[in-house]
């Protein structure tokens, strides 16, 4: 929802830097790495039991993560290629980001939290999965509660606030998991009657 509403406010916003990045000879792969880079430096230190700092990355990396789209259009640079590098490591930074929480719950001996890590991960990779296959099969595949926007916003603050003794992270990991899967379920029943 957020990725939809917000999106020309926030492309607004990142177009002074994106100008910038430009002046400085950074091209949009280049911006597209580091913000991969900064995801799993952020869930190696989430795993690590950093995890405000863990998170606070993970939340630079994802700035960065606009950036590199509004450089593209930008520069006039867009590529098929950059596409898909900028959505693989996008599901790739997720990847990280939920083995991170993983490895962090595992260590405290928490076995329900590391198998509700794995349905979150399953889930947030099913939702995009379903945009695409939508948009393959001509149909719209946007929409659902949990975009990326939202689900980074979830992970990021329920991960990060745990740090500072607010016990943010059980409940977060259970809201994203129940959004995240009623996401799925919207996205599958919206694609299929478009296609009927």
């Amino acid at each position: 929802m957020l990725d939809i509403r917000a999106r020309k406010r926030v492309t607004k916003l990142a177009d002074p830097i994106a100008r910038f990045a430009a002046r400085l000879g950074l091209g949009p792969t280049a911006i597209t790495l580091v913000g991969f880079l900064l995801a799993v430096t952020g869930a190696v230190l989430i795993g690590l039991g950093y995890l405000a700092v863990g998170a606070g990355i993970i939340g630079a990396g994802a700035l960065l993560d606009i950036l590199d789209g509004v450089l593209a259009r930008l520069t006039q640079s867009e590529t098929q290629r950059g596409a898909l590098l900028d959505t693989f490591t996008d599901r790739l930074g997720e990847v990280a980001a939920w083995t991170g929480v993983a490895y962090y719950v595992g260590d405290l001996a928490e076995p329900a939290l590391v198998t509700l890590s794995l349905i979150a991960v399953c889930g947030s990779l099913l939702v995009p999965f379903l945009r695409s296959k939508a948009e393959q099969l001509g149909v719209d595949g946007k929409g659902g509660l949990m975009g990326r926007a939202e689900r980074l916003i979830v992970l990021i603050f329920g991960v990060g606030l745990e740090d500072f003794g607010l016990h943010t992270l059980e409940p977060a990991i259970w809201i994203f998991v129940a959004l995240v899967w009623f996401t799925v379920l919207q996205r599958f029943v919206r694609t299929w009657k478009q296609l009927e």
